[in-house]
C-alpha cells in the first residue's frame, strides 16, 4: 500500500499537535513531557491505533539528524563561564563515567541473563554492547527536564549535568559501534580499536573547535539582504560541521557539541534570533524523536517475560548501583564536590533517546540478540524517565540543593528583545486601582530611580508616555529597569503584591 505525502504531513502534524498539547499538561503535573511524547508514539503505534512504522534505516536517519541538532542547541546554550570551574569533572564523567556505567552493567546482565534466561544464550559480548547502548547519560532528557522547569541548582550542578549529558554520547557512541564491529567480524585487535578511539575524540574535538571559530568568523562577514536568513545559515553550519567531521575520521556527535560551545559564546549578528530558532528547532526535533521512537517499539514485545523482568531489573539495578558508583569512583579526586551533590548527580543519570538510537544501531547491523537489546534498552529509557524525570526535583529540594525561582512569564503584548550583552529586566505592569492611588500621571507613580516605563498599550494602540501621560485601570505599562530588585521594588511601591516579569540575562 502506497500512502501519499498529504496523508503522512496530516498525521504528522496530528501526532505534533497531541504531542504539544500532552506535553503541557504533563508539565502542569510533574510529568517529564519527553515521557508523554514517547507514550503518544506508543499510542498510535502498532499496538494502539494500528499505524505501522517498522524502518529501522528511516527511524536511525531521524535520530541521528535530532540528536545532532539537540547537542548543537545545547551547546549553543551553554555558558563558558559556568562550565569552567567544572570542566574537569564534567570531562571525566563523560568519559570515565560512561566507562565504568558499561563494565559495571554489562557484568550485572551477563550474570543475570544466564541466571534468568540460559535459553536465550547472551554472551559476554551481547552483554557489555547493551550495557554500551545504555552507558551515556541523555542530553534530550537532561536539557530538557532542566530547563522546561526552571530548576535552580546550587554549587554548579547544572552545568555540570548538562555538561556531563551533552559531551558523553560520543563516548557511548565509539563504545557501541566498536561491540558492534568486534561481534560482526568475530574479533578486532585492541590497540587498532583504542587507536581508532583516541583519533575519532581528538579529530572531533579539533573540528568542532576550529570550524565553530570559522563559523563564527563566516557569518559576521556574509552580508545577507534578509535577516531571517541567519538562523537557517546558523543551522547549515551546524551540519556541515556534523557531516564533515565524520568524513574526517573524527565523532560528529562531539563536534557538534563543542561548536555549539565556541559560537554560543560568540558575538555574530543577529544571534539572540538565531539562539531562539535553534531551541524551538530542538524541541521540534526532541518530538519528533520521541515519537519516532514509541511508533517503532511494540508494547506486546515489551510484556514479554524475556524482556519485562530482566528488563525491570536492569533498569533498577543502573539507578541504584552501577550510576552511583560510577559518579562516587569518577569524583573521588574532587573533594569540593560534597556527598549531597553526587547523591543528585547520580539521580540524574536519566536514560532517554540516546540508548534507543544506539540500539537502533544494532538493529540495523543485524547483530544477534539486537531486537532483545532493543526492546531491554526501551523499558530502561521509560523507567528512567518515570522514576528519575518525575521525582528529580523532590530528590533536588530533599538534598537541599535545589530550588524553584519566582515564575518568569515572557512579554505578551511588547514583542520586545534585548541582545543578551545588555543586562536588564523587563515586565509588562498592568494598571490597577492600588497603582493609581498615588495620582494618574506617570509621573506621580512611585516607580524606583533605576526602572523607566518605555511604552503604554491602550486596548489595541500603542504609544511612548511622557511625565504628564494619565494612565487609567487596564493599561499596560511595559517597565525597563538595571536589575531583578528594582522590579520587585516597583511591585510592591505599586501595591502590586504578586510580580510575574520577564529578565532578560
Amino acid at each position: 500500500m502506497t500512502i501519499s505525502l498529504e496523508l503522512i504531513l496530516l498525521i504528522s502534524s496530528i501526532l505534533f499537535f497531541i504531542s504539544m498539547v500532552v506535553g503541557k499538561a504533563g508539565h502542569k503535573f510533574g510529568i517529564p513531557v519527553l515521557l508523554l511524547f514517547l507514550g503518544v508514539g506508543m499510542l498510535f503505534g502498532q499496538d494502539g491505533f494500528g499505524l505501522e512504522f517498522h524502518n529501522i534505516q528511516t527511524a536511525q536517519i531521524i535520530g541521528t539528524v535530532a540528536l545532532s541538532i539537540i547537542l548543537f542547541s545545547g551547546g549553543l546554550d551553554t555558558k563558558f563561564l559556568e562550565i569552567r570551574p567544572i570542566i574537569i569533572p564534567g570531562v571525566v564523567l563523560a568519559t570515565g563515567g560512561v566507562v565504568l556505567t558499561a563494565l559495571f552493567t554489562g557484568v550485572f546482565v551477563w550474570v543475570l541473563s544466564s541466571a534468568l534466561i540460559p535459553s536465550l544464550g547472551i554472551g559476554l559480548l551481547t552483554a557489555f554492547l547493551l550495557a554500551a547502548t545504555t552507558s551515556s547519560t541523555d542530553s534530550a532528557s537532561v536539557f530538557g527536564i532542566l530547563r522546561s522547569r526552571g530548576t535552580v541548582l546550587k554549587n554548579n550542578l547544572r552545568p555540570l549535568l548538562e555538561l556531563e549529558s551533552g559531551s558523553n554520547d560520543p563516548m557511548a557512541y565509539m563504545l557501541t559501534i566498536t561491540l558492534i564491529t568486534i561481534i560482526g567480524a568475530g574479533g578486532v585487535n585492541f590497540w587498532q580499536v583504542s587507536l581508532m578511539v583516541i583519533i575519532q575524540l581528538i579529530v572531533g574535538a579539533l573540528a568542532g573547535y576550529y570550524l565553530g571559530k570559522l563559523s563564527v568568523f563566516l557569518i559576521n562577514r556574509i552580508r545577507l539582504d534578509n535577516g531571517s536568513l541567519y538562523p537557517i545559515l546558523l543551522f547549515t553550519f551546524g551540519m556541515f560541521i556534523f557531516s564533515l567531521t565524520y568524513f574526517l575520521k573524527g565523532n560528529g556527535y562531539l563536534a557538534i557539541y563543542i561548536a555549539g560551545l565556541v559560537i554560543g559564546n560568540s558575538k555574530f549578528v543577529h544571534k539572540r534570533t538565531s539562539m531562539r530558532f535553534m531551541d524551538g528547532l530542538a524541541w521540534m526535533s526532541q518530538i519528533l524523536l520521541f515519537l519516532t521512537l514509541g511508533l517503532l517499539v511494540n508494547p506486546h514485545e515489551l510484556l514479554s517475560t524475556n524482556v519485562l523482568i530482566p528488563g525491570l531489573i536492569i533498569s533498577f539495578f543502573i539507578i541504584i548501583v552501577a550510576r552511583p558508583l560510577t559518579v562516587y569512583l569518577c569524583l573521588i579526586p574532587f573533594k569540593k564536590i560534597s556527598n549531597r551533590d553526587k547523591a543528585f548527580i547520580s539521580w540524574v543519570g536519566l536514560r532517554g533517546a540516546v540508548p534507543i538510537i544506539f540500539a537502533i544501531l544494532t538493529l540495523a547491523a543485524g547483530v544477534p540478540h539486537a531486537r532483545w537489546i532493543f526492546n531491554i534498552v526501551f523499558i530502561i529509557t521509560l523507567v528512567s524517565l518515570i522514576v528519575q524525570g518525575t521525582f528529580l526535583n523532590f530528590v533536588g529540594s530533599w538534598l537541599k540543593l535545589s530550588h524553584q525561582p519566582v515564575s518568569y512569564r515572557s512579554l505578551e503584548d511588547f514583542d520586545v528583545e534585548f541582545s543578551e550583552d545588555i543586562k536588564s529586566a523587563m515586565t509588562e505592569i498592568v494598571i490597577t486601582e492600588d497603582a493609581i492611588l498615588h495620582g494618574k500621571n506617570l509621573m506621580e507613580m512611585p516607580l524606583p530611580d533605576k526602572t523607566l516605563a518605555v511604552m503604554v498599550k491602550r486596548g489595541e494602540r500603542y504609544f511612548v508616555p511622557t511625565g504628564q501621560t494619565e494612565l487609567f485601570v487596564g493599561d499596560k505599562l511595559l517597565v525597563i529597569s538595571d536589575d531583578e530588585q528594582a522590579l520587585k521594588d516597583t511591585y510592591r511601591s505599586m501595591g502590586i503584591s504578586e510580580f510575574s516579569y520577564h529578565k532578560n540575562n
